[in-house]
């Protein structure tokens, strides 16, 4: 992870653009590109993905190497025309995995979480859970076994990374003779949503070429809705995570036999029943939350929000001089603090208890790292007085969760 330093300065640039998308949005007077309880459970699903990618992106690359060393077809010069050939074989590449990404239950359950959000701006782009980047990766190791080397494949990424991002707006309106061309915001947008005509159209990432060529092209007509076609109804990081999960083990569980089992995992989400979510949903969602809540404390999820984005930038800048100690406590603090956040917003009675595991994770390392180990005991009898004398857990479900 060499590079990882690069990318903590590339990183704040998502901000910049999305700060750029509003300003335009709101100059504009468009309604409904954005909402803030949306906004806020985009970046914190991209702040996860980002963090946790810092694990796998070496060895992914590694494993590039390994393939390319020991398996190639080919050995492909370095020229320029070569760029110009793995552009055009990512984006095919691209193609296949995401149309894939759409017809496999086992895969789709892992890009579904990019589709949840009912607005569609720069802040979606960052709805990319690590398992859908594992996935993603698997089918990029097709590049160095062609005969791509690791170094080009891995440079050509981070082109598709870019561009793609910018395909995830409404504030730019179609492009003229480019629609015929390139993969547009417009024609993404078609790609995300949930209106009848659009479902399963627009898998590439740069070109239309692959989706006109294979039949799932389709021009923006009627002005898209996005989303899923049945909406998850939740803020939950964890729930809009595994949720669909769930509908698949819930699913092959009422298989009788292993062939019917293995059918849901790698069947077509097209034919799962649509009666098992909301099963799931009365057994799993919270209990507590109103229609039309909205959680009142929006600074306090700013804060939160800072403080994640924050670590996660160090922990980037940082990771190749960080010890193992050092990583899977900057990791947990994350990871508790985007659960947090999205608990708040569904009004989740157990919030006090990860506010506490927070402050135990962060409180219990800055000790440790001083050398007090006497003092470790201190938080959890810090955290006993409150509860015994103040009763925090129940003032911050009331006063804060609005639970009664």
């Amino acid at each position: 992870m060499e590079n990882s330093a690069y990318l903590a300065f590339a990183i704040p640039a998502f901000f910049l653009f999305v700060w750029l998308e509003y300003k335009i949005a709101k100059r504009k007077k468009m309604k409904n590109v954005f909402k803030y309880e949306s906004s806020i459970s985009n970046i914190s699903i991209g702040i996860a993905e980002r963090l946790l990618n810092l694990f796998i992106t070496g060895s992914f690359y590694q494993l590039f190497i390994f393939i390319y060393d020991n398996y190639r077809l080919f050995t492909l010069p370095n020229t320029w025309w070569i760029w110009i050939v793995m552009l055009l074989a990512t984006d095919f590449v691209w193609y296949w995995y995401h149309r894939l990404g759409h017809e496999i239950n086992i895969f789709w359950g892992a890009h579904i979480v990019h589709h949840q959000s009912e607005e569609f701006n720069y802040t979606v782009a960052a709805r990319i859970t690590t398992l859908q980047a594992i996935v993603r990766n698997v089918f990029w190791c097709v590049l160095p076994f062609v005969g791509f080397h690791p170094s080009l494949v891995m440079a050509i990424l981070v082109v598709h990374g870019v561009y793609s991002f910018f395909t995830h707006t409404q504030v730019i309106g179609k492009l003229g003779w480019l629609e015929h061309i390139l993969i547009t915001p417009s024609l993404h947008g078609v790609h995300h949503a949930s209106d009848e005509k659009y479902l399963d159209k627009n898998y590439g990432d740069v070109f239309v070429f692959w989706d006109k060529l294979f039949g799932t092209f389709q021009a923006e007509e009627e002005k898209p809705n996005y989303g899923l076609t049945h909406p998850i109804k939740s803020y939950s990081f964890l729930w809009q995570h595994f949720h669909y999960y769930l509908e698949l083990y819930e699913a092959a569980k009422r298989q009788q036999t292993i062939k019917g089992k293995l059918k849901i995992y790698f069947g077509s989400p097209a034919v799962m029943d649509q009666d098992i979510r909301p099963e799931i949903e009365k057994k799993w969602l919270s209990k507590n939350k109103k229609d039309g809540y909205h959680f009142p404390f929006k600074t306090y999820l700013n804060i939160q929000v800072f403080v994640a984005f924050s670590t996660m930038l160090a922990m980037t800048y940082f990771y190749s001089s960080l010890d193992s100690l050092t990583l899977l406590t900057g990791t947990a603090f994350v990871l508790i603090t985007l659960i947090n956040i999205g608990a708040q917003l569904e009004q989740k009675r157990w919030v006090p208890y990860l506010e506490h595991i927070r402050f135990l994770i962060f409180s219990l390392f800055i000790i440790y790292e001083s050398g007090y180990y006497y003092l470790l005991i201190f938080p959890f009898i810090l955290i006993l007085i409150i509860e015994r004398i103040f009763n925090f857990s129940k003032w911050y479900q009331q006063k804060v969760l609005k639970i009664f």
